[in-house]
């Protein structure tokens, strides 16, 4: 059992559905990520934001050092209200609107990510009215497949993201000569959910050869940012229930070819996130149909949409029953045909009433809620919240 029998007692008085997030897994998390950067230099975390914007897990984040990782104006805003410093956000996002870039450019923040020509030119010129300078990294599409989900990839070069290592030295003389924006570096992200560590080794190959092309033409960069993309087990989350830190930076160590001077960057958020929060439901009916029994709970793809949208994976528990395994699909109330958690799995015995958890959702869970049905967004909660509660 994933969950402490103490907090299922306290799930059974509290609203279904919710999230339920386990601060002290988080809290182990953070130390291990700190506890492995540490053995390498000048190695800096942003935690990626759009994984998971609930201001209680930001707060521990921002407390614990790192940066962020932001994609939006209001993810901007966020951080900084959840105490991250400005000097440590970085803005990514192939669509920035003025006025987000005028937030960043407002509250000095430490980097742009910038992913098309058009875009530094706007940068350029929000900057100079403003009378500042804007930092600013290149986002490279360096044309690398992910092993990973076709939705979730973002360095191929059909997808939308970057810009094209063939055009950056042009793109990067032409920001040398521009008055108001200040080059330091480049950015990479290649998709997410990514297992193979072969992935980020080809990534380092394509960083080698650029920026030794770049240095032969004189552009030295101090700033190299490599974005995230370390999966998680969702499969087995309880033997794994923090990701392999150690290899995935050791990679980058060992294949990755910068100077002492160079930063090394990293934008982490499913791998920070993902195992520390469950989706807790209610059974509302056990159905049986003509080929197939289901478990039909009160939650549903409004709540948790990655199995809807990507088929993706989560382990589901029964909470309240050890009785003999049965073959269940388990599905919620929402009017779509694929408003389906799962299919085909064996559970213990299910009743109505019986609380049920869907495990690894604290990445792109709570965060990708909607109303649609008019559905109320589910609520949260943390084992920190719940250790005082009386069942």
């Amino acid at each position: 059992m994933l969950i402490d029998k103490k907090y299922i007692l306290r799930f059974k008085g509290i609203q279904t559905p919710f999230y339920f997030y386990n601060i002290e897994l988080l809290k182990e998390t953070l130390q291990e990520i700190k506890r492995e950067i540490s053995f390498h230099k000048n190695y800096l975390v942003h935690y990626a934001i759009k994984a998971n914007a609930n201001p209680k897990l930001l707060q521990l984040i921002a407390q614990a050092g790192f940066g962020a990782d932001c994609v939006s104006g209001g993810e901007i805003q966020r951080a900084l209200k959840t105490g991250f410093s400005p000097s440590k956000i970085v803005f990514a996002g192939v669509g920035k609107s003025d006025w987000e870039i005028n937030l960043g450019l407002d509250n000095d923040i430490f980097c742009f990510n910038v992913e098309s020509e058009p875009e530094l030119e706007v940068i350029n010129e929000l900057a100079k009215a403003k009378g500042k300078i804007a930092s600013v990294a290149f986002r490279i599409n360096p044309n690398i497949g992910a092993h990973t989900h076709a939705n979730i990839t973002t360095g191929l070069a059909e997808n939308k993201f970057g810009i094209a290592m063939d055009d950056i030295e042009r793109i990067i003389q032409k920001a040398e000569r521009l008055s108001h924006v200040h080059i330091l570096g480049l950015h990479f992200h290649i998709g997410s959910q990514i297992l193979e560590m072969n992935d980020f080794i080809v990534l380092c190959q394509r960083i080698n050869l650029l920026i030794c092309q770049l240095k032969q033409n004189h552009h030295q960069l101090k700033h190299i940012n490599v974005g995230g993309g370390l999966g998680i087990d969702y499969e087995q989350p309880d033997k794994h229930p923090i990701p392999n830190f150690s290899s995935y930076f050791n990679t980058y160590a060992k294949y990755l070819n910068l100077s002492d001077e160079q930063q090394l960057h990293f934008e982490l958020g499913r791998a920070i996130v993902g195992q520390c929060g469950s989706l807790i439901t209610r059974t509302l009916y056990v159905k049986q149909g003509a080929t197939r029994q289901f478990i039909i709970v009160d939650a549903g793809m409004t709540d948790l949409i990655r199995p809807a949208l990507y088929q993706a994976h989560h382990l589901i528990e029964n909470l309240s029953s050890d009785g003999d395994l049965e073959k269940y699909d388990v599905v919620g109330p929402i009017c779509e045909s694929s408003d389906v958690f799962a299919k085909d799995i064996l559970l213990p015995k299910t009743n109505r009433g019986d609380l049920i958890a869907l495990h690894s959702a604290g990445a792109y869970g709570e965060i990708m809620a909607s109303q649609y049905n008019c559905r109320p967004l589910p609520q949260n909660y943390t084992s920190e919240e719940l250790s005082d509660v009386k069942p």
